[in-house]
């Protein structure tokens, strides 16, 4: 028996132990392709020498800062680095741990927008069918697929 509330409560989920490049094993030996990395985003693979040299060195000087308290010289390189490479006329960035996050921080940002454009009965989004974006209410409501919103219609913004 698990403690682990998962997704699906009448699913068995296998136990991933270790992932190398592209692939999980499980506990019982069987290796999966991760075609999905996550939600679907992900494209680190697993165990990649470069990428636990820089989260080695990373935790050795400090694990986590709040960005509410503080800032840190990696993010402000990794900023300086992506607006650097952003099409024109995005200067900033706001780091978020993933993105059912970013999607309620951009519709927050939406909204503020038109709220302080003059424009406060600006409160529409528009979705595509079959479109995701996360687990979050605000995020499963600007998404498009029926059969995962279905069950929380009822706490779901209007898109």
């Amino acid at each position: 028996m698990t403690h682990v509330l998962h997704r699906r409560t009448a699913h068995y989920y296998p136990c991933a132990a270790s992932g190398q490049g592209v692939t999980i094993r499980d506990t019982a030996g069987k290796e999966y392709i991760d075609a999905s990395g996550g939600a679907a985003v992900s494209c680190l693979g697993h165990s990649h020498p470069d990428v636990l040299r820089a989260m080695r060195g990373q935790i050795d000087k400090l694990a986590y800062a709040h960005t509410s308290f503080f800032t840190t010289q990696v993010a402000e390189e990794l900023a300086d680095d992506l607006v650097a490479h952003a099409p024109h006329g995005i200067g900033h960035v706001f780091f978020v741990s993933g993105g059912s996050e970013a999607i309620e921080a951009a519709l927050k940002l939406a909204r503020q927008y038109f709220v302080e454009s003059g424009e406060p009965q600006r409160r529409y989004f528009i979705a595509r069918r079959q479109s995701y974006h996360g687990t979050t209410l605000g995020a499963l409501a600007v998404g498009g697929r029926e059969w995962q919103r279905r069950e929380f219609a009822p706490l779901l913004r209007e898109t």
